[in-house]
């Protein structure tokens, strides 16, 4: 078994570590405070490649696979996690539009996310419909040729900046059979960006609801085929999965290089806190955890990749590595002592940020749903 990325891969995760190591994370506070990525930040993610890893070429992407992607993204988040999440769902819309759109419509969308110079949302969850689609009530009804759509959307990550939405809505009968998927520019008439979230972490990811007043799409914006809503969600949170569990990773191995930084220069009792046992255990359980995710989300990656059945490891991947870097963070807090509770340390903004890695795409409880029916079913 082979555990050592290829060039390609080293390339990519090296291009990413570069920037983000040498210009992202100077800036992290900075984003956070503002509540924004900044422009130029996106465009310097899409001319490195990092906003298409795994959509081919012809489209703008880098078509570096699902593996690069998943170190890449590690290197983001452990440089700002508010830029690993928009770079994330960038990434996801660009591939689902890759893998389910019809020509114009790849050829449209794909390189312009690719460049940077907008993003892309995912626009599923409803205030009442996050861990159960089938509920959702935002619908589209026929008229004429075009589709007119009420209803709303909530969570929706980078919802105020998106230039594209991929938009889920009921077309049929109750349950999941009856959902479509439609793809909306941002402008459309009937589109109203609603309520910006006030978060604990992540805050200079925007997160906002949608609004749908009679908005008016024409059939060319229907997404795969009617009725095929929900598989295409399903594939896509798959693979979404794997991103948040690399996100996490990069939280954890920020969190850890914060505290072995710390641990080696804070002065107690006459040496540095990392001689004492109970600071060295700490280290000891987070670098274990760290490793041990990190191998579950390289094989789901690579599963991915080679496109056979991955949605019981990606579920894995996600579960394990967004507890283990709560756990690693929660940790490095703790290195820190009461430096740790202040906005002058990095573990502080880490700890907030790493906590919706247990919520979104999919809680650890609807992971602990997907593994164990999947489990029984073999």
């Amino acid at each position: 078994m082979d555990f050592e990325l290829d060039e390609t891969q080293r390339l990519v995760r090296d291009t990413a570590r570069d920037y983000a190591t040498k210009t992202l994370a100077p800036l992290a506070r900075k984003i956070e405070a503002e509540e924004c990525v900044p422009p130029e930040v996106l465009r310097a993610l899409g001319g490195l490649g990092l906003l298409a890893v795994n959509v081919p070429e012809a489209l703008g992407g880098a078509e570096a696979g699902v593996v690069a992607y998943s170190v890449a993204m590690s290197e983001i988040a452990k440089a700002c996690s508010s830029t690993a999440v928009t770079m994330a769902v960038t990434n996801m819309v660009n591939e689902v539009i890759a893998t389910f759109g019809n020509d114009a419509q790849k050829q449209r969308y794909c390189p312009w996310l690719a460049s940077g110079e907008t993003l892309g949302a995912f626009a599923l969850s409803e205030a009442d419909a996050g861990s159960d689609p089938g509920a959702m009530r935002t619908t589209a009804r026929r008229d004429g040729d075009d589709w007119i759509v009420d209803g709303g959307k909530q969570w929706i990550t980078s919802g105020a900046w998106a230039g594209v939405f991929v938009l889920w809505a009921r077309t049929g009968e109750p349950g999941t059979k009856g959902i479509s998927c439609f793809l909306v520019d941002a402008g459309t008439p009937g589109l109203r960006i609603g309520h910006h979230e006030d978060k604990m972490g992540i805050r200079g990811s925007n997160t906002v609801a949608l609004e749908f007043d009679e908005m008016r799409l024409p059939g060319s914006a229907l997404f795969g085929e009617l009725g095929q809503g929900f598989r295409i969600a399903m594939m896509a949170l798959d693979g979404g999965r794997v991103g948040i569990a690399s996100q996490s990773l990069g939280i954890g191995e920020g969190a850890l290089s914060d505290a072995l930084r710390y641990a080696k220069e804070r002065q107690a009792f006459g040496k540095p806190i990392a001689e004492f046992q109970a600071i060295q255990w700490m280290i000891a359980d987070s670098r274990t955890e760290l490793d041990a995710a990190r191998l579950l989300t390289l094989r789901a990656a690579a599963m991915k990749q080679q496109r056979v059945p991955f949605t019981k490891e990606a579920s894995m991947a996600k579960l394990f590595a967004s507890e283990a870097a709560w756990r690693v963070c929660n940790r490095a807090v703790q290195v820190h002592g009461g430096y740790g509770y202040t906005r002058d340390f990095d573990v502080e903004r880490r700890f907030r940020d790493v906590r919706v890695t247990q919520i979104y795409e999919g809680t650890s409880e609807i992971q602990r749903v997907v593994i164990a029916r999947l489990v029984l079913k073999d």
